[in-house]
C-alpha cells in the first residue's frame, strides 16, 4: 500500500497536492469567519487588512503580496521550500476573497455571538492546518519564517521569536489601517491552544511529518518521466 504522506511517487505528490490546495481554500474560509466576527482581526491578518485599506487592493492579493515577500525572505535563509508552500501563498487569500463574495456571512449583533464566530474560524484553521500539513510538502511561508529565525537567534525561544513576528505584523497593520480588537489578542492567544486540541483530537502528531522539497519532490518526478520515456 502506497504511503501517501512519503510522496515516494508521482501520485503521491500530486495528491498531496490537492490534499493542500482543498485544504488551504477552506483554511481561508476560517480566516473569513475571524475577521467576520467584527472584533479585530488576528496579527498576520491585520497586517492584510492594512495593506488592503491603504492601497485599495484586495485582501487576496495583499495576502500574497506579503506570502511572496516572505517565500523570498525563507529562500535566502536557506530554508526548504515545497510545493505546498507556494500553493499556501496563493491559494489562502485569494480564497478569502471568494468567500467574502460569494458566501456573505452576517456579523452578530451580540459580542458573544461575534466571540463564537471567531472560535468557529480558528477551530476550522485549525484542522485545516492540520489536513495541509498531512501532505508533508513543506510548511507555510510564515512558519518557516519562523523556524529560519529560530534557528538563527539560538539563544532566544521560539516562543520570542513568534511574539517579536505578531507584535510587528500587528503594529505596522495597525499603522495602515488594520483592525485591532479583542478579536487579535484571542487569536493570538487562543490559535495555537485550538490547534494543539484539534490535533490531538484526531491523533495527529505534527512532529512526526518530514516534509518534501522542491529538489526532492522533482526527483520523484523526473525519475518517473525517465522511466517513462526508457
Amino acid at each position: 500500500m502506497e504511503h501517501l504522506s512519503e510522496n515516494r511517487t508521482v501520485r503521491a505528490i500530486l495528491t498531496n497536492i490537492v490534499l493542500a490546495a482543498i485544504s488551504l481554500f477552506v483554511n481561508g474560509f476560517g480566516i473569513y469567519l475571524t475577521m467576520r466576527a467584527g472584533i479585530g482581526a488576528a496579527p498576520w491578518d491585520v497586517f492584510n487588512l492594512g495593506l488592503s485599506k491603504t492601497f485599495g487592493i484586495l485582501y487576496g492579493t495583499a495576502s500574497i503580496t506579503v506570502s511572496v515577500s516572505i517565500l523570498v525572505i525563507d529562500i535566502l535563509l536557506r530554508e526548504p521550500i515545497g510545493f505546498a508552500m507556494v500553493i499556501d501563498a496563493v491559494v489562502v487569500g485569494k480564497s478569502v476573497d471568494f468567500f467574502n463574495r460569494f458566501v456573505p456571512v452576517e456579523t452578530p449583533e451580540h459580542m458573544p455571538g461575534r466571540i463564537l464566530l471567531l472560535f468557529i474560524g480558528m477551530a476550522i484553521i485549525a484542522y485545516t492546518q492540520m489536513f495541509y500539513m498531512k501532505a508533508s510538502l513543506g510548511c507555510g511561508p510564515r512558519d518557516t519564517l519562523l523556524v529560519g529565525l529560530k534557528k538563527r537567534l539560538k539563544h532566544v525561544p521560539i516562543g520570542a521569536v513568534s511574539i517579536g513576528l505578531l507584535s510587528m505584523a500587528t503594529a505596522i497593520g495597525y499603522l495602515l489601517g488594520g483592525p485591532v480588537g479583542l478579536g487579535t489578542v484571542l487569536c493570538a492567544l487562543c490559535q495555537g491552544p485550538i490547534m494543539q486540541w484539534a490535533f490531538e483530537s484526531l491523533h495527529f502528531d505534527a512532529t512526526r511529518i518530514r516534509h518534501q522539497n522542491f529538489a526532492a519532490s522533482l526527483g520523484v518526478i523526473g525519475r518517473r518521466l525517465r522511466v517513462h520515456r526508457s
